[in-house]
């Protein structure tokens, strides 16, 4: 436990001093960029007038007319010599380490020709004859002699103080120079100032920052650190203690809140480790309370689930013996257990009774309220009345004893085996789907009758649907069209048609399979909203 507490300590000192170190690192970069970019902004700006002052003075003593005359006589003639000596008194007087006059070739501005070049008296730099042919050292270059010859603009600098530089770090300003003739540019002045006094002072801001930054983050430390000892680091070694003694044994040792008494954070933290002592204790109490009811209900319905589907036909072939026809179903409840459901079964030796519902609500209640609704159907069907009859008769006896206002669609067929004729009946039932007779599922849209459940004194119309050899009937319930995907579309029928149409000849089993791989694909991850049930009866005849 000391051992493990003096991790902790260390831990937090550690953080804390790599915490306050990273702060002042990152208000050191700001404070040194600031400095640098305003001290570089300032002493450019300086050099920059300073060197404009020498390049107008120095614009005096030439005469834009004369560039060509003074490069032809070499530098030899009496002119030359006097703009020279000017130049050069300039060059010393202000302090700048060249004044040069340049003559660009126009055709690219790549070479440059020089007509005058003087340098500061104090720098050893090698001057270049007049007449000499040089390249054109960057683009920057290039581009202000362009700009200037063609006038787009009235003065130029070129600052370099990156990279290999042949005469170190400098800022240049160019003249152009205007014959008072034509107005055209015959040449550019150009004069050079060397940086030396602006990289020094930049350097010498940084190195005093980073001094006073790391003096202050010394003392920073050794404060903070004498501070979290003594208030922080001692009650959290007794708060490690007791939350690993509470974490190892299900309870603690001592009451923090009576040992620690802070009154900051730290003693507010002392008695919520208190607070929370007690509630877990109360919470795993009640857990496990709660643990065994969810898991008593969840048996629970775990049997209504099977019990629901041992109640509905559920052992395929159903009808082994019968080679008339092949029926196949399947019922998939949003819960545990459901309130839609079918049945089939022979009313006599040539009659089938085919029924498919689908009650209001889920779970349990549904559930309830299927099973009840199931018997009295069955019970009415092997009377031997009509499927209107047996919905009828249904809805009336549903309605004396209906106190919880539920309902249901229902959609009821019998088929004569030996004709094919199909008998129906609909109580507010999504349409059934026939395989018509080109061989392709088609919805019949057959007339609704009101739900049952909500009205007593209701009559339902039968309908008839003759079935061929081959023929297949394929009934659901809304839970198929109104499947869900996680942007909110549906299924719906006419997908349900293109995956029944994807193998219009298979059997039941192998069609229901078809729509059911089409629903998964469509809804992907989203959860299942309502019970989906499918029943498909192929008539062979």
């Amino acid at each position: 436990m000391r051992k493990q507490s003096r991790k902790v300590s260390r831990s937090i000192v550690s953080k804390t001093v790599i915490g306050i170190i990273m702060m002042l690192l990152g208000f050191a970069v700001i404070i040194i960029l600031i400095g640098y970019y305003g001290f570089t902004d300032a002493l450019l700006k300086r050099y920059s007038e300073d060197a404009f002052w020498a390049a107008y003075s120095a614009q005096v003593y030439i005469d834009p007319d004369m560039l060509d005359s003074y490069m032809m006589s070499g530098g030899k003639n009496r002119s030359h010599e006097s703009v020279s000596r000017n130049l050069q008194k300039i060059c010393d007087n202000s302090g700048v380490a060249f004044i040069y006059v340049i003559k660009p070739d126009t055709t690219d501005y790549n070479h440059i020709k020089f007509i005058f070049t003087t340098k500061n008296s104090n720098n050893d730099y090698t001057l270049y004859d007049v007449g000499y042919v040089r390249q054109t050292t960057n683009d920057e270059y290039r581009l202000k002699y362009r700009q200037l010859y063609e006038k787009e603009i009235d003065r130029a600098i070129v600052v370099r103080d990156k990279g290999y530089i042949e005469t170190d770090p400098h800022v240049t300003v160019m003249l152009p120079l205007y014959s008072t003739f034509s107005g055209d540019v015959t040449g550019i002045l150009c004069v050079q100032v060397q940086m030396e006094a602006l990289t020094a002072s930049r350097n010498s801001f940084i190195v005093k920052v980073i001094i006073a930054l790391l003096t202050l983050t010394f003392m920073y430390i050794v404060f903070i650190i004498q501070y979290i000892s003594r208030l922080i680091l001692s009650p959290l070694k007794q708060i490690t203690a007791e939350a690993s003694s509470f974490a190892k044994k299900g309870k603690g040792n001592v009451r923090l809140s009576e040992k620690i008494k802070n009154k900051d954070e730290v003693g507010e933290l002392a008695l919520a480790i208190d607070n929370m002592e007690d509630q877990i204790h109360e919470y795993v109490k009640n857990l496990t309370k709660i643990t065994e009811e969810r898991q008593r209900i969840k048996t629970e319905l775990s049997l209504a689930a099977k019990i629901q589907a041992d109640a509905i036909p559920n052992e395929f072939p159903a009808f082994p013996e019968r080679s008339e026809f092949d029926i196949y179903a399947s019922m998939t409840p949003a819960k545990e257990v459901g309130g839609d459901f079918y049945d089939f079964f022979l009313i006599d030796d040539d009659h089938l009774c085919i029924l498919i519902a689908d009650v209001s609500g889920k779970g349990v209640p549904a559930a309830l309220f299927m099973m009840a609704t199931k018997n009295i159907f069955g019970s009415l069907a092997m009377k031997g009345i009509s499927p209107a009859e047996v919905l009828q008769f249904s809805n009336e006896m549903i309605c004396t004893k209906n106190k919880e206002s539920m309902f249901l669609t229902a959609w009821l067929g019998i088929l004569e085996i030996s004709t094919g004729k199909l008998v129906c009946a609909n109580a507010g039932h999504d349409y059934p789907i026939v395989r018509n007779k080109e061989g392709q599922f088609e919805c019949v849209k057959d007339k609704h009758g009101i739900l049952i459940g909500e009205f007593p004194d209701v009559k339902y119309e039968n309908y008839e649907i003759q079935l061929k050899s081959e023929s297949k009937v394929f009934l659901y319930t809304d839970g198929l069209p109104e499947a869900n995907n996680s942007k909110g579309g549906m299924f719906g029928i006419e997908r349900t048609l293109k995956a029944l149409n994807k193998d219009p000849e298979a059997s039941p089993q192998v069609l229901l399979s078809n729509v059911t791989k089409a629903v998964d694909g469509f809804v992907k991850n989203a959860d299942q909203f309502d019970d989906l049930t499918m029943v498909c009866l192929e008539y062979k005849n």
